[in-house]
């Protein structure tokens, strides 16, 4: 019995352990960050991204470092108030202490074009039914 007893705990801290990098952890509905936004350069403009859709400044789309593709998000600048919603299509941004890389199109409508980086909340509006 005690033989056993250590292959399950051996068996579920080698499962434990074995997660992918940066492996999901649950989010819900409502789930709220803050943070620095940031926005694409023109030249990924029609790059692929890292869910395979080709990437158009015109779009309202978002990278995210861990959110599922296909999450729809609100994007709301601290200062202003104003708001774009969102669907996250990549990941990133990978500059420290920035939550979200915008589209030109959300960058534009929040405006903050101009300054580059913005202060906003982001908020999970939906889930995909399934990862993509």
């Amino acid at each position: 019995m005690r033989r056993y007893s250590l292959f399950a705990v051996g068996l579920w801290v080698l499962l434990l352990f074995s997660a992918p990098v940066g492996a999901q952890t649950a989010i819900a509905l409502g789930h709220t960050e803050v943070g620095t936004a940031s926005f694409y350069h023109d030249r990924f403009h029609g790059r692929t991204t890292a869910n395979g859709e080709r990437f158009d400044q015109g779009a309202y789309s978002a990278a995210h470092r861990t959110l599922p593709f296909g999450t729809m998000v609100r994007v709301t600048r601290v200062d202003t108030g104003s708001s774009v919603v969102v669907t996250i299509n990549d990941r990133g941004p990978f500059k420290k202490g920035r939550i979200v890389d915008l589209s030109r199109r959300a960058a534009r409508d929040l405006a903050m074009v101009d300054q580059g980086l913005a202060k906003v909340k982001v908020e999970v509006l939906s889930l995909p039914l399934r990862e993509v």
